[in-house]
């Protein structure tokens, strides 16, 4: 058979059901391949970084999974560099396969001819041209091999059209995927760890994205259910445990935290920390983060350990494979006694809880952006994945919004990417397909791939899209306090075409139904819920992305500390009465 179609039975031998791409000249061999097959759906995206992202999306729903994107040579292969920086960032496996020019032209810039390997390999675990067709299958099966050994991460296959037309021999019944290989923590070391967790008075988790990339989140609440630490999730761990558990002490952070969460912290003389990187949005100055306390850090990849910091402890362990030991000692020690009572610990941490919220019941017009994320809570179930990248959207929604299961807050943490939130969400929701999907974007993050919902329309790939619209670059408009200007930052217009938007510039609307999808625009903060329950109805019926659009007033600044977690600045009133905040999880008590 072609190397190419070697390639695409290696896939679906790897658990490979779907792919995203953007088929050319020089990748036709390997579609080719694709169709002739069969077994791999194939999505057509709009827009070469898109179906980097749908794969990204794919690959963060689903335990398993490995999104796949494809695109010819050149500018195909440059235009996914945003994905595998983003999915690089966050340890998240997928397959970037790229076209290339002749091997006997590469040297002599030919159409499209780039070293997209060498372009790549920053960003990627391996990224590789393959000369030799013979190759192919080992390469392969190497890729593999590689994304899910040690920290998870990308890959990139660049193969010329040559390659993948030349025929070599290849008995896909023999073939097997390597062994994966992680590291795991020692019983002498969870030991250790567990000595300095009970020396401590009081003691936290940092639950991080690892847990959730382990499949470990069950693990991860029935060890701080037998010691009684309450935990942390952090911005990508969020959903290790339910918002509403009686052990979880909220989000710590420069931005994405709660309230509640920062004193929480700043009150703890131990962390624990498992599958985290302690990015510095999360820890903001070091001095205070680390001020008083000792830290255990467990992490897969023995190089984090000591990056940022020195713990006390570091373990090179797979989260699961250190919990799997953890479970079992602390189960151990609780049978003899030995384990110290945190009650009063924990109960704390829920008293800050019931005491430092933040105000969402607003009832302006223009809304205030807060509103919409309490009608989210109301309309959108513990079901909801939500899937978001960056901006004061991303922010405030973190920061209010509740998640009660892993892998269903579906964020571009590191990279942040504008333009990520709409081809994520397609790839989410085709790994999920009957799920409850919902999109939260800023009008600028939702304005840089947003050709990417007519992927949406015609795939029959449905899911809600927040739209939250204040005309302007919110998160930069922000910054730039900082500096005494608003430069470059203000998108409004008066629309020629749309004159009853104001100011208020793009037609969403418009271009949304142009699209093949449908929209809704809300106005007043008492239609948010009527929207999305209308929303979740129109998906269900027609199949296609909806969006709600809901215009803000054009200033918010939203809470954060540009420097440490012990001065955030809140700027908006903050909860004084439970009538102020009427979804939070705990019912506010005036302190």
């Amino acid at each position: 058979m072609t190397a190419a179609r070697a390639a695409v039975e290696i896939l679906k031998r790897e658990g490979v059901s779907n792919a995203f791409g953007v088929p050319g000249a020089a990748i036709n061999p390997f579609y080719a391949a694709l169709k002739a097959s069969g077994g791999v759906h194939h999505t057509l995206a709009r827009h070469v970084e898109g179906a980097s992202h749908m794969a990204e999306g794919y690959t963060r729903a689903r335990p398993g999974n490995i999104g796949v994107c494809i695109g010819t040579s050149g500018p195909a292969g440059t235009d996914m560099i945003t994905g595998l920086y983003s999915a690089i960032a966050d340890s998240i496996p997928i397959l970037c396969i790229t076209g290339q020019a002749p091997t006997a032209v590469l040297h002599k810039e030919d159409f499209q001819a780039v070293d997209i390997a060498s372009i790549a390999a920053p960003v990627t675990k391996s990224a590789m041209t393959v000369l030799e067709a013979a190759q192919v299958p080992g390469v392969f099966q190497r890729a593999f091999h590689l994304m899910r050994t040690g920290r998870p991460g990308p890959v990139l296959i660049d193969l010329p059209i040559d390659v993948q037309l030349t025929e070599i021999e290849f008995d896909p019944d023999l073939y097997e995927p390597l062994p994966v290989h992680k590291p795991a923590a020692t019983r002498k070391q969870i030991v250790r760890a567990l000595e300095l967790l009970n020396e401590s008075e009081r003691p936290l988790l940092v639950a991080g994205g690892g847990i959730i990339n382990a499949d470990a989140s069950e693990l991860l609440v029935e060890f701080a259910e037998l010691t009684g630490v309450p935990v942390v999730p952090t911005l990508m761990g969020w959903g290790v445990i339910a918002d509403d558990h009686e052990l979880n002490a909220g989000m710590v952070g420069l931005q994405t935290s709660h309230r509640y969460g920062n004193a929480n912290f700043l009150e703890s003389d131990f962390v624990l920390g498992i599958g985290n990187r302690w990015a510095n949005r999360h820890t903001g100055r070091l001095d205070v983060y680390t001020e008083g306390r000792k830290f255990v850090h467990v992490d897969i990849e023995p190089t984090q350990l000591g990056k940022i910091f020195a713990p006390d402890l570091g373990i090179a362990s797979d989260a699961k494979a250190a919990l799997e030991l953890f479970v079992e000692v602390a189960r151990e020690l609780k049978a003899a006694g030995r384990l110290k009572d945190r009650s009063r610990w924990a109960a704390s941490t829920q008293e800050r809880r019931a005491t430092l919220q933040r105000r969402t019941h607003f009832d302006n017009v223009p809304l205030k952006p807060q509103r919409v994320y309490e009608e989210m809570n109301r309309a959108f179930g513990p079901e909801t994945r939500y899937v978001t990248t960056i901006g004061l959207s991303q922010i405030a929604g973190a920061q209010m919004l509740h998640v009660y299961r892993p892998r269903h807050w579906i964020n571009c943490g590191q990279a942040g990417p504008l333009g990520w939130t709409v081809p994520a969400a397609l790839g989410v929701a085709t790994a999920d397909p009957d799920g409850s999907v919902v999109a939260l974007s800023g009008d600028y993050d939702f304005q840089f791939m947003l050709e990417e919902l007519a992927v949406g329309a015609q795939h029959r790939i449905p899911y809600v899209h927040v739209l939250v619209n204040n005309s302007y670059l919110g998160l930069i408009r922000q910054a730039q306090r900082n500096f005494d200007i608003d430069f470059q930052v203000n998108l409004e217009f008066e629309n020629l075409n749309s004159p009853e938007l104001g100011v208020y510039g793009v037609d969403h609307v418009k271009v949304v139904e142009g699209l093949g999808c449908k929209a809704i625009r809300v106005t007043e903060p008492d239609r948010l819920l009527p929207a999305f329950e209308e929303a979740k109805k129109l998906a269900a019926e027609f199949r296609v992305p909806v969006v709600v659009e809901a215009i803000l007033e054009r200033v918010t600044n939203i809470a954060m500390s540009g420097t440490d977690i012990a001065s955030v600045n809140e700027f908006e009133d903050i909860a004084t009465d439970p009538s102020h905040a009427p979804t939070a999880i705990r019912p506010l008590v005036a302190s």
